[in-house]
C-alpha cells in the first residue's frame, strides 16, 4: 500500500490509465481475432472488412504508445500476408 500523498496519486492515475489503456488493446485484440476466424472461415469479404479493422485498431493503439510500434507492424504483417494467402487460393 502507498504510503505518501505522491504514491496515492499516483496509484489513481495509474487505476485510470489502465483502464483506458485496455480498450484500445482490447479493440484490437477483437479485429484481429475476427480478421483471423474470418480467414480461418475463408470468407474473403469480411477477412478484408476485419483485416482493415484490425489495422486501424492497432496503428491507433500504437500511436497511443499502448503498444510498441514495432509489435503493431509485426501483427499487421502476420495479418495481411494471411489475408494475401487467403486471395491467393481464392483466385
Amino acid at each position: 500500500m502507498a504510503n505518501s500523498k505522491s504514491a496515492l496519486k499516483r496509484n489513481r492515475q495509474n487505476k485510470k490509465r489502465r483502464a483506458h489503456n485496455r480498450i484500445f488493446r482490447g479493440r484490437a485484440r477483437t479485429y484481429v481475432k475476427q480478421a483471423r476466424q474470418a480467414i480461418e472461415d475463408q470468407d474473403l469479404e469480411s477477412a478484408r472488412l476485419y483485416t482493415e479493422q484490425a489495422v486501424s485498431a492497432l496503428d491507433k493503439a500504437a500511436a497511443k504508445g499502448i503498444l510498441h510500434k514495432n509489435n503493431a507492424s509485426r501483427r499487421k504483417g502476420h495479418i495481411m500476408a494471411q489475408l494475401a494467402a487467403l486471395e491467393q487460393a481464392q483466385n
